[in-house]
């Protein structure tokens, strides 16, 4: 999943994207309006963390800008805002929650899971695939009675194929979906990371296979 956010206070920028990139999340960062604005027009993020006192463009006015493009992507506003006519002007221009600063990191967190499994068209906390379960609320994995453990980048591919179980994810969706713009990803690196999966997953009768030319999904190991 990607995320961006968008902070000016430079400290509490550093250390919510720190957080966010130990979940598991790719994110990307910016300080001001502006180059908010500029990102979110032409990349794809499933959720954008959004401040309101932002210098160059006020945070609403990015946000108006991205409802008036139609971009799907969850917002969370977190501001210090927090009087009741600012929250209902921010859910009134398309913004789907509002977290008044200062604010509890173990809430932040679950506003966030809830976001993005809303964003996926995902109704339960867990997705179960065969003898796999996901747990969206703790991100982790397990296979029959045993935890899966996966390192970031493995378990974010992980958790697009089964939230999207049943369907090609492409390519192009997986590498959007797992960097920033910081980051880099080659069709090699994703090709060891599926084989590793693979490796993983049979024991429960289940693989991720390729849709050539496409990208991948998750199937059971046909008999």
């Amino acid at each position: 999943m990607r995320i961006l956010l968008v902070e000016d206070n430079l400290s509490l920028a550093d250390g919510l994207s720190a957080l966010l990139r130990q979940a598991g999340y790719a994110v990307d960062v910016v300080h001001d309006g502006v180059s908010a604005e500029a990102l979110a027009s032409v990349e794809n993020f499933d959720l954008v963390i959004l401040d309101l006192n932002l210098p160059q463009m006020d945070g609403l006015e990015v946000l108006r800008a991205m409802r008036a493009r139609r971009n799907p992507a969850a917002v969370m506003i977190l501001t210090a805002r927090g009087t009741p006519e600012e929250r209902v002007k921010g859910l009134d221009l398309g913004a789907d929650d509002y977290l008044i600063k200062p604010f509890d990191i173990g809430e932040f967190e679950a506003r966030i899971r809830s976001l993005l499994r809303r964003q996926a068209g995902l109704r339960t906390a867990r997705i179960n695939f065969g003898e796999l379960t996901f747990d969206q609320n703790s991100r982790s994995f397990s296979l029959g009675p045993q935890m899966l453990d996966l390192p970031a980048r493995e378990r974010g591919l992980l958790e697009l194929l089964i939230t999207r179980a049943g369907k090609v994810v492409p390519r192009e969706a997986i590498i959007q979906s797992l960097t920033s713009l910081d980051d880099d990803l080659s069709a090699n690196a994703i090709e060891q990371y599926v084989s590793r999966l693979r490796k993983r997953l049979a024991p429960a009768g289940l693989t991720v296979k390729t849709a050539r030319g496409i990208g991948y999904f998750l199937d059971r190991v046909q008999v």
